[in-house]
């Protein structure tokens, strides 16, 4: 099975939402594709391209939703990371607003700071190079936002790349600014 756009393949993604609407992971279309055809999901949103077998077609899922309630503990912890800094962060600098280019501890750890969610922010290079191994209020600087750790949506947004216009409804509009 293909999916077929303008004869190229393309590897895309999917929202898998439990059955109470909770997003859950982000998996390839293809998974997604074959959680619907064993009847372990119901098709929610498609993505008016279509799989294409020798005898038939399928539309290509963008959301699908599970047919039972899978528990998930919330208390997980998602871990610290550039690429999850960038995405609770909007992929901005939290000192001017500008692209991010790197991750900055606000405390620095050579002065004591860890690296945790609350003193790690992601931040251009002009600023990271300015702010060097100071405090903000040293080096002229004002954090945008204070850091704080992130909601279990940003890691789905993280492990996706990005989020799929498909998606909003499903995440929240909060989760989209993390």
């Amino acid at each position: 099975m293909d999916v077929l756009e303008s004869g190229a393949r393309t590897a895309r993604r999917a929202l898998v939402l439990n059955a109470t609407f909770e997003p859950l992971a982000v998996v390839s279309s293809r998974r997604a594709l074959l959680l619907v055809l064993s009847t372990k999901a119901e098709l929610v949103v498609p993505t008016g391209r279509v799989f294409r077998s020798e005898r038939a077609a399928h539309p290509e899922p963008s959301v699908v939703r599970l047919d039972r309630y899978v528990h998930v503990p919330h208390e997980s912890v998602v871990s610290v990371n550039r690429r999850t800094v960038f995405a609770r962060d909007g992929h901005r600098c939290q000192y001017c607003g500008l692209p991010a280019e790197s991750i900055d501890h606000v405390v620095p750890r050579s002065r004591g700071g860890k690296h945790s969610w609350d003193n790690v922010v992601a931040a251009c290079r002009r600023c990271n190079t300015r702010k060097e191994d100071h405090l903000p209020h040293e080096a002229g600087l004002v954090l945008r936002t204070e850091p704080a750790a992130p909601r279990r949506r940003v890691w789905l947004l993280a492990m996706s790349g990005g989020v799929n216009a498909d998606w909003a409804p499903y995440l929240g509009a909060e989760s989209l600014t993390a």
